[in-house]
């Protein structure tokens, strides 16, 4: 009795031992082990988004900023049955169908424990309904996040381009392994300074600690680790200037490009029509969407950097140099218009049917004779004619923070036969010769080359003032290799464009004292003209369907005798230069010279009341400020 006694007494402490001994090591050796495992199941960790950078005009005007933006948000893991709990919060909160099916989408294509978004920019009633039915809603909370926000509208739309909701196509073509792009609707650079400054803009992310119960239902936040905001960006241009430009613009499938011609700030960069990029920020109705697509002015397109154009006359100061430099022709030769150039039984003709007579270099630029570049370009040949367009910004892509920026077209004989299979004659040489044929070019290049013949400077645009406080580098402008001679009979020639006698953009000359400006019209065909019609008599502009009229150019600098500013303005199927784009770049280059609206004393007397009326007329915003005031003059 005693021996079954001892025998079950050891067992009974032998069990006990074992007992004891397992409890010690789970609770002593392993503690460490099941206490990370059990804050793993009560603790997650979640991304804080940082908050995009600002971006600022030269003087420190806020063109795109943020906004809080409240919405509600669905994590799958936490909240069991997904259709139920959307159910359950359709009770208590209006939700769009689409946004569910988005949702629905985005949950399919994510983690479980990433939060979704259900319904974005909810009211502040919404979110305080799902606040206090938080019990019934496990999984689903409120969130307040940042949104991007662009107070001047369309005034900036083609510079600063917009933000939305990553893609899969973004995640597709993007290089980049940031966490933050895979946060659902999470915001990045679609077009323009937003996408080309995307990494500086964009920031680092943060992370918060949070404790959750058994349905998921967030208890309190442990700690929290705040990102790194975006980088601030200070752009060259000028808030007001740039307004003035789009309002200018209204009405017209336009563009225009100012430049200071000292250090290559793009003071104002203008594309008409234009669109309000905040409807983009949270995604852009189908209507919406369609209906700036089927818009024959092409609002979505940045005329001034993404759009080429042939240049028309405006070119003729590039084939003026290289003659010029070349040796072909002096300042004082003359040359016979009598109204076209023969060459192998075709007529190129001068624009003045009855031609021009006899003409020397500053009267072709002053009156524009076809004729005189006719017979420029057959001397000099087109690479030579090249080589000073490129020298001037003509035909290569200028690095600015822009989508699509246009490179034109500079042709050569190689070009030619590689890309259209066929030899280079002199009959291309005399189109090119006055701007046509394969020539193009952006109202960009057009206001760099501007700024170089006014300056016989490198001059170079560049849009990007400081990022994050910090000065951009910036490096003077190198001296262009053209003898300064042969650069001041061009500027004489541009001079006499807008107050010489018979000048062609003489109607839109400037007279107040110190503010004269030197400047170059240009009519660029987009339509063939036929022997027959030409015989008969050429069809005016205005009696053309819109498509097939002319385009209108007019580039500029002033002040003349001390250049400042550099003007291009290119209106599409505007009918001639001298009308329909002259009158805006000179209305554009004074509010760059007087940094405000003109004074009247600026125009010529009998003018004034026009001038009067039209800037009345116009849809200006106060400086600074992004609420619109009626009238120039209010």
């Amino acid at each position: 009795m005693s021996r079954r006694v001892l025998m079950l007494g050891g067992l009974q402490l032998g069990m006990v031992a074992a007992l004891a001994g397992r409890m010690r090591f789970l609770q002593v050796d392993q503690a460490d082990q099941f206490r990370l495992l059990a804050d793993e199941n009560r603790i997650n960790i979640r991304l804080l988004p940082p908050s995009r950078g600002l971006i600022f005009d030269r003087r420190g005007v806020l063109l795109a900023g943020n906004e809080q933006n409240y919405r509600i948000v669905i994590v799958r893991e936490d909240a069991g049955d997904v259709d139920q709990a959307i159910a359950r919060l359709a009770r208590i909160v209006d939700l769009d169908p689409a946004e569910i099916a988005q949702a629905q989408k985005e949950m399919a294509r994510r983690s479980s424990f990433v939060p979704v978004t259900i319904t974005d920019r909810a009211t502040w009633e919404d979110v305080a309904r799902v606040a206090v039915n938080a019990p019934a809603l496990p999984g689903i909370s409120p969130d307040v996040g940042m949104s991007r926000i662009y107070p001047f509208e369309g005034d900036f739309a083609h510079i600063l381009g917009y933000v939305g909701p990553v893609s899969d196509y973004d995640l597709s073509r993007l290089d980049d392994k940031d966490p933050l792009l895979q946060i659902p609707r999470f915001q990045i650079g679609k077009s323009g300074v937003e996408a080309k400054l995307e990494r500086d803009l964009r920031g680092s992310a943060g992370t918060r600690r949070i404790e959750v119960n058994a349905v998921g239902r967030v208890m309190r936040e442990l700690d929290r680790k705040e990102g790194q905001p975006g980088s601030s960006v200070q752009l060259t241009v000028d808030q007001t200037l740039q307004n003035f430009v789009q309002a200018r613009l209204v009405g017209e499938s336009a563009s225009a490009v100012v430049m200071d011609v000292t250090n290559g700030d793009v003071l104002a960069l203008g594309s008409a029509p234009s669109f309000d990029p905040n409807k983009f920020v949270h995604g852009i109705s189908v209507a919406d969407y369609n209906a700036l697509l089927e818009n024959p002015y092409r609002p979505l397109a940045n005329k001034s950097a993404q759009g080429t154009y042939p240049p028309g006359s405006t070119f003729k100061m590039v084939v003026a140099l290289a003659a010029l430099e070349d040796g072909v022709i002096d300042t004082k030769e003359k040359i016979i218009c009598t109204g076209y150039t023969e060459l192998a039984g075709r007529r190129f003709h001068c624009w003045r049917r009855g031609g021009h007579g006899k003409v020397d270099l500053v009267r072709s630029l002053r009156e524009s004779c076809d004729v005189f570049y006719y017979e420029m370009a057959k001397r000099v040949g087109i690479e030579k004619i090249t080589k000073m367009a490129r020298k001037l910004g003509l035909g290569m892509r200028h690095d600015l923070p822009l989508s699509g920026i246009a490179s034109g077209l500079t042709p050569t004989k190689a070009w030619k036969l590689e890309n259209r299979s066929a030899e280079w004659v002199i009959g291309d040489s005399l189109n090119a010769g006055i701007g046509q044929g394969f020539v193009l070019t952006s109202p960009l290049q057009l206001a760099v080359m501007t700024a170089r013949l006014a300056t016989g400077r490198a001059v170079v645009p560049r849009m990007v003032r400081t990022l994050n406080g910090i000065e951009e580098p910036y490096q003077e402008p190198a001296a262009l290799d053209i003898d300064p001679e042969n650069l001041n009979a061009v500027q004489r020639g541009m001079y006499e464009v807008v107050y010489g006698q018979r000048a062609t953009a003489g109607r839109s000359k400037i007279v107040a004292d110190g503010k004269r400006m030197a400047g170059k019209t240009g009519t660029s065909q987009v339509r063939n003209i036929t022997a027959a019609e030409r015989a008969a008599g050429v069809t005016k502009n205005e009696d053309l369907p819109w498509e097939r009229r002319d385009h209108a150019l007019f580039v500029c600098y002033a002040p003349h005798d001390a250049p400042r500013y550099a003007v291009s303005v290119v209106v599409e199927h505007g009918g001639g230069g001298s009308v329909a784009a002259a009158p805006i770049a000179r209305d554009i280059i004074l509010h760059a010279l007087y940094e405000g609206l003109p004074p009247l004393s600026a125009y010529p007397s009998s003018q004034r009341s026009t001038i009067r009326e039209l800037q009345d007329s116009l849809e200006l915003r106060a400086p600074g400020e992004p609420t619109q005031i009626r009238g120039g003059r209010a």
